[in-house]
Parts: C-alpha cells; structure tokens; sequence
C-alpha cells in the first residue's frame, strides 16, 4: 500500500498555486490562508520545518485592478504584483500570527540565485529563519523580473528553493488531485497515479498542457518541478488543496495525490547551482568523441572537441554543451568569450596562446565548473 512520503521527511517546502490562494481569481481567499497557517503550525508540532512557497500576488493584484484575464504585456504583470503583493503578505502574517508564528516574505529573482554569492546568502536567510521558527514565504519578485530573469513559474522556485536548503519533500499543492494518466478534462478514462518515479520515460507526457488564465504553471510544470527537486534528492507529492487537512493527512502518512519519488543520482551543492540556479547565455556542439569524454569520462571540455559556437557569451558565463543530434548533455562556466571560443574551436589546447596571444586555461570549460545533465 502507498504511503504518504511526507510522513518522514523533516524539511519540506510547501507550494501553493495561484487559484487556491485567490479562489480562481476572485481575491484573496483569507479562510484558506489561515487553514493552511494552522496546518502548518501543526506540522511545526510534529517537528518538521516548513518553508512555504506561494503565488497569488499578479492574481490579487488583477483582482484588485478590475483585469479578467492575465496580462501579457511585462509591466502591466509587474503592476499588478505590485499592488497584489502588499495584500498577500499581510494576509499571511495575520493568518500565522493566530497561532503566534512569525512570517517572513522573500522575494526572489533568477537573478538572485544566479550570483554564488547571493545564491549563499539567500540560503543563509532561509536557514536562520527557520533556527528562529519563523515561517519564509516565498515569491518570484513579480514586480522587477524580466523576460530573462524571470523562474517562469512558482512550480520551478519551490523546486530551486528544495535545491537550495536541501529539502527532503516538496509539496505542491494545486487544484487538481494529483497527477493522472492522461488530461482527466480530455480523457474520460484518466487515472489518478499513486505514485512513479520522476525518471519515467512516460511522465512528462502524462502532464499534458499548460496552465491557466490565473497562474503560468500546470501540470506539466509541476512534473518538471518535480525532476528538478529530484536533483537534491527531495521527493515531491502532487495533491489538492482543496482536500480537508491535507497537509496534516500527508504527515501522518496517509496516501494523498501521486508521489513522485527522486531515484537519479543527487548533485553536490555546487554542481545544482550551475545545473539549476544559472541562465545559459550560448551553447557549443560537441562531437562525438567529446561527448563520450564529458559523459563517461568525467573529463573537461577542450577546443579540440568543439563543432560549433552558438550565441554571444562572455568569460565565466553559463553555456550549454549540446550533442551532435542537439541534446543538452552538460552545461558549466566557459573560460573564454565566445569571440574567442570560435577562433580556437577545433583547435589543440597547445595552440591557444598562437591563436589569441595569450593562453588563460587550456579547457574551455573545467570539469570542476561543468556538470552532466
């Protein structure tokens, strides 16, 4: 028989999407906020952490301004955080503040995680807050994010936020009751999957679409999410808000929505942050004789191995390492700009400095900076 995975785990980061927080967009749903506050205050008896990840803050803020539908447009979904974000936060606080728990919000960008250095601090943050017992209440920083900063969903935080504090169980929780397999909306002989493994070929598939008029995020998103936490070795249940205690349910072991179970190999801290936390500015393809090097071999990237430079990259940027066939196999920090990566593409390393005038690394990108995807 299934059991829940969260009844073990002692760090968990909790996700809530969009319609449940606003009730399908219909403003803040201050019940379910404080539910969720008393849920979690419970959990906190049992002695697990929490680390609450919440969207609504673009959806309060359409509430708010009158807007039906989701803007496309960059700074009308900026506006609308803004104004919705002042909202969410005191909801949060009040709703916590009934069982006598302190919140505290954090806004992130990509931005944030990308820079080591902020990326530390941001973790530091989060663990200090939960030594003090306060409750973080995370968002993506909806009111400056750009279209190349921005997570893209608060499906893909709460798994970079699991990497991040090395979360054993991310809970996502959304309108649906878990994963099914197929589109239960198109598919009258849908089943709801109890539990899989995040590396089934089939997974993806099952999730079907995106999301909707309110959020960014679906199910396809939150299977991705899942193979995302995966990397740190954190499992992800999938079940419905909706549900009466869930969360309480889900710790005690009862068997709620579809667990999705980590099996890959888990990544030291540094090989998730330039595997997740870092944008790719460019790419090279590799040949066959590179690939097998960096996929079997545990072995840097040299010029030699290059076929082809993509994109405008600078010294120290992330890169993408693709395949003959264009498969994404690592990615890392390159050592030279990608005006020079061109010129020493397909080149022995012994020729760098003839080529350039100056030699800095003989890899273009060390096996200490590059991690296998």
């Amino acid at each position: 028989m299934t059991q829940s995975i969260v009844q073990f785990a002692r760090r968990i980061v909790v996700k809530v999407g969009s319609s449940l927080v606003t009730n399908e967009g219909n403003g803040l749903d201050r019940s379910m906020l404080s539910n969720w506050a008393g849920q979690i205050y419970r959990l906190k008896q049992m002695g697990k952490e929490v680390i609450l990840v919440s969207s609504g803050a673009v959806a309060e803020g359409m509430q708010r301004l009158g807007w039906k539908i989701r803007p496309a447009a960059l700074y009308e979904l900026q506006a609308a955080a803004a104004v919705g974000q002042m909202d969410l936060a005191q909801a949060y606080a009040d709703s916590f503040g009934k069982y006598e728990l302190l919140t505290a919000q954090i806004l992130l960008t990509h931005d944030d995680l990308s820079s080591r250095k902020r990326y530390l601090n941001a973790r530091s943050t989060i663990l200090t807050l939960l030594n003090l017992d306060i409750v973080p209440i995370i968002n993506e920083n909806d009111t400056v994010v750009s279209d190349e900063i921005r997570f893209g969903d608060n499906d893909n935080l709460a798994a970079l936020v699991a990497n991040l504090i090395v979360a054993e169980v991310l809970v996502i929780l959304t309108d649906q009751p878990g994963l099914f397999t197929s589109d239960p909306r198109k598919d009258a002989a849908a089943q709801l999957i109890p539990q899989i493994s995040v590396s089934d070929p089939h997974i993806v598939a099952m999730a079907g679409g995106v999301g909707s008029h309110i959020g960014r995020g679906g199910m396809r998103s939150k299977v991705i999410a899942a193979k995302r936490a995966a990397r740190s070795g954190a499992h992800t249940v999938i079940a419905s808000g909706k549900v009466d205690t869930v969360l309480i349910r889900l710790a005690n072991g009862e068997a709620i929505g579809t667990n999705l179970l980590a099996d890959m190999p888990v990544k030291d801290a540094r090989k998730l942050w330039l595997a997740d936390q870092l944008q790719v500015r460019g790419s090279v393809v590799v040949d066959d004789g590179a690939s097998n090097a960096l996929l079997s071999g545990g072995k840097s990237l040299l010029p030699i191995g290059v076929t082809e430079v993509k994109g405008n990259f600078e010294r120290g940027e992330a890169i993408a390492c693709l395949d003959s066939a264009g498969r994404e196999i690592a990615r890392g920090l390159i050592n030279y700009s990608a005006r020079e990566s061109r010129k020493i593409m397909r080149q022995p390393s012994g020729k760098i400095e003839s080529i350039l005038g100056y030699v800095g690394e003989y890899e273009l990108i060390h096996r200490d900076n590059l991690v296998i995807l």
